[in-house]
């Protein structure tokens, strides 16, 4: 910093002014010291600034899943192959660059959560993003109990005071189920997510929920678990049982195109003989063919989101929580 302060005609007090981003030095003075930073190849010490600030510029995103499901080759696999997961991660390093903090990705399930929480109190990072789709995840409790800053991709089972966001999932089950009932289908069913989660739980009450004011009580129904294989597997059960079906809600787009594989391999066409919707928005939708139609919720606004609410609580851990909620919408494309 002395070397920079000398190129540049100034004090050292005023290269940390800089350094910190302070609104107080002119712009002139500003731009004099960021060249002579780039002529010197200056460089932030990053542990020399973390004992004095006692910030680590690292936020943690923890993706807690339960062990391995029985379609799962590989945990890791589900994490970095689900566009779900991806579409989160891109959403929450969209608002944490702006700021010079950096996103640690933590995937766990319930064999090593205990390596996360040790992780998360020996002080690596200032806060955690926690994604935790299970209500039975003891993870939130103990992430709380931490006292580190933390936002929750949803409404926590347990009664801690956590910010979260969370998406209205049987408003976007009902705006399927409410398509599927204009496009003319009489003959519905659903492959539901897996029900030990909420999302799974809340988008087969809703398709349910809807159909049954309409007066279709009985909606055949088999639980899939969120997978491409695990779609496949199912619709081929439910179809085999039900196979006069000419209307299919998938909770997630993944196992919609899963589903749409088996379709095919049974002649059955979509749109013509099936129509197909899926949950989500992703990648995967794009990926079917024909495209598929499905509920769109934000997931990378939801991310950023997240991420502010983060930034909030660590610049002011006194911070009360506070909740953002997010409202799906109907994507349609060629499968319904």
């Amino acid at each position: 910093m002395d070397e920079v302060a000398a190129a540049a005609g100034v004090s050292r007090a005023t290269v940390s002014r800089v350094i910190n981003n302070a609104p107080t030095v002119e712009a002139k003075i500003r731009e004099r010291v960021q060249r002579a930073i780039s002529a010197t190849g200056y460089v932030v010490n990053s542990a020399a600034r973390t004992l004095v600030t006692r910030r680590t510029g690292s936020v943690a995103l923890v993706i807690s899943e339960p062990e391995q499901r029985e379609y799962d080759s590989s945990f890791l696999n589900r994490i970095f192959t689900d566009p779900f997961f991806g579409r989160i991660t891109a959403g929450a390093q969209s608002a944490l660059r702006p700021h010079d903090v950096h996103l640690v990705i933590l995937p766990t399930d319930s064999s090593d959560h205990h390596q996360v929480v040790r992780y998360l109190r020996q002080g690596h990072v200032d806060g955690v993003l926690l994604i935790s789709s299970h209500d039975e995840d003891p993870l939130p409790e103990q992430v709380h109990a931490l006292g580190i800053p933390a936002v929750m991709s949803a409404r926590p089972a347990a009664a801690i005071p956590a910010s979260f966001v969370h998406t209205d999932q049987r408003l976007g089950a009902r705006l399927a189920a409410e398509h599927l009932i204009r496009r003319g289908c009489t003959r519905l069913a659903t492959v539901s997510g897996p029900l030990d989660m909420p999302a799974g739980q809340e988008r087969l009450d809703g398709f349910r929920s809807f159909l049954q004011r309409r007066g279709l009580a009985d909606v055949p129904c088999v639980e899939g678990d969120f997978t491409r294989a695990g779609g496949e597997d199912a619709a081929r059960r439910l179809l085999a049982e039900h196979p006069g079906v000419d209307g299919l809600f998938v909770a997630n787009d993944l196992m919609a195109e899963g589903a749409m594989l088996v379709l095919h391999d049974l002649g059955r066409r979509v749109p013509d003989d099936v129509a197909v919707i899926g949950f989500d928005d992703s990648s995967a939708a794009l990926a079917c063919r024909p495209p598929l139609t499905t509920v769109r919720q934000p997931v990378e606004e939801m991310a950023a989101e997240m991420a502010e609410l983060l930034l909030a609580h660590i610049a002011d851990p006194d911070r009360l929580p506070r909740s953002v909620s997010f409202q799906p919408t109907l994507v349609i494309r060629g499968s319904a």
